[in-house]
């Protein structure tokens, strides 16, 4: 895909200095560049950002760097010397966001926190991604996503009914809080920064961000007056219409049949009209009714069933892996799978009028591009050759 004619990016002309490693704060920050932002991922002098050899063979770099670096340019930078700090310092003369994932407090020791880099570039946005935010008795808090979504009250409700908490394999305080979240406070930031000429520091505090988005827990709560019970809630299989039922090659469905006209569409396709009036019951009758729903799907296979209900319009789908959700058909036609670095990627969730998204860099080598980024800061040839032989870049 290429760029429509004569139109810029939507995110042409903004720079982003990138601090971050792993998987939330690069996340963030690829959305940007795939929107157009010149995107400047600095790292350490050693090891870098961890991700590049995560999973990976001696001397590669992982698929998971890779999935999450695209559109980006590299630079290395040792911040523990007083000479990369001016050279940071430097390059936000020249930036809109600096986008960083440390402990609160540790860009401060550094000499590069909100209020040092704002007093030589007053526009200048600070987006902080951190699990338990800047301040608040768990701010120097070591954490993980499965921490930060079992503070939020949303670990609780992951799992079948009279069962543990079950551990997702998709990363909801990372994504949603990490990667998504943050995007919505730097850009509103951003958008003010250039109408008045001050910037602001955007504080994202992870486990803040998934409790933001807790809403169904919460509605379960206030309307039980009690937590609702992990697995048995309307939307976490607790009543017939809205679940995961097993085929009979060991495959499973996905039905989230919660309207009335869904549900009885449903039962009248499996020659179940008598399954109709259980459509939202919950408890022993609710029970009973999954138990014969269950019965029915067992009888044929994933793709049988996913052929008969191709054809019924009732919120019936088959529930794929990711090799398969790859091939679909669907996720194919809006463009969501693109290739590059030999690998399949994920496009960005969003399409935008006049706007093709395309992968113009795959996700750049440590420090790939540094001597073009410093000379863009004003560095002489010399001055790059001294930082280099310093070990500063």
């Amino acid at each position: 895909m290429t760029e429509k004619a004569g139109r810029a990016k939507p995110l042409a002309g903004l720079r982003v200095l990138d601090l971050t490693r792993l998987l939330p704060g690069p996340v963030a920050t690829q959305h940007l560049a795939d929107l157009g932002a010149d995107v400047v991922k600095i790292e350490d002098t050693g090891e870098g950002d961890y991700a590049r050899t995560m999973g990976a063979r001696p001397g590669e770099t992982s698929a998971f760097f890779k999935l999450v670096n695209r559109n980006k340019r590299a630079l290395r930078l040792d911040l523990k010397k007083p000479e990369g700090v001016a050279v940071f310092r430097r390059l936000t003369l020249s930036a809109d966001v600096v986008v960083e994932g440390f402990r609160p407090g540790v860009m401060d020791k550094l000499g590069i926190g909100y209020a040092a880099l704002s007093e030589i570039n007053p526009r200048l946005v600070l987006c902080s991604i951190s699990g338990y935010g800047q301040d608040g008795p768990y701010a120097q808090r070591a954490g993980h996503d499965i921490n930060y979504i079992g503070y939020a009250g949303v670990l609780d409700q992951i799992g079948a009914a009279g069962g543990p908490p079950v551990v997702p394999n998709f990363q909801i305080g990372d994504l949603l809080g990490g990667a998504a979240t943050p995007l919505v406070g730097l850009l509103a930031a951003v958008i003010d920064a250039r109408a008045t000429g001050r910037g602001r520091h955007v504080d994202v505090a992870m486990t803040d961000a998934v409790f933001a988005h807790a809403v169904f827990p919460l509605a379960g709560l206030l309307a039980r007056l009690a937590p609702p019970p992990r697995g048995a809630d309307l939307l976490s299989g607790g009543v017939p219409c809205y679940g995961v039922y097993a085929t009979a090659d060991g495959r499973h469905l996905a039905v989230g049949a919660l309207e009335k006209k869904f549900w009885e569409l449903l039962c009248d396709t499996l020659e179940r009209p008598d399954l109709k009036p259980f459509h939202l019951a919950f408890g022993a009758r609710g029970e009973q009714a999954k138990r014969e729903l269950a019965a029915v799907f067992a009888g044929r296979t994933q793709a049988e069933w996913a052929e008969v209900f191709d054809r019924v319009d009732c919120c019936v789908t088959p529930v794929l892996n990711i090799g398969e959700a790859l091939d679909n058909e669907q996720l194919r036609a809006r463009g969501m799978v693109v290739e590059t670095d030999g690998l399949p990627q994920l496009a960005p969730p969003y399409k935008l009028s006049g706007f093709d998204f395309a992968i113009e860099r795959g996700a750049p080598s440590p420090g790939q591009h540094s001597e073009a980024i410093l000379r863009e800061a004003g560095y002489a040839a010399e001055d790059i050759e001294r930082l280099r032989e310093q070990g500063i870049i």
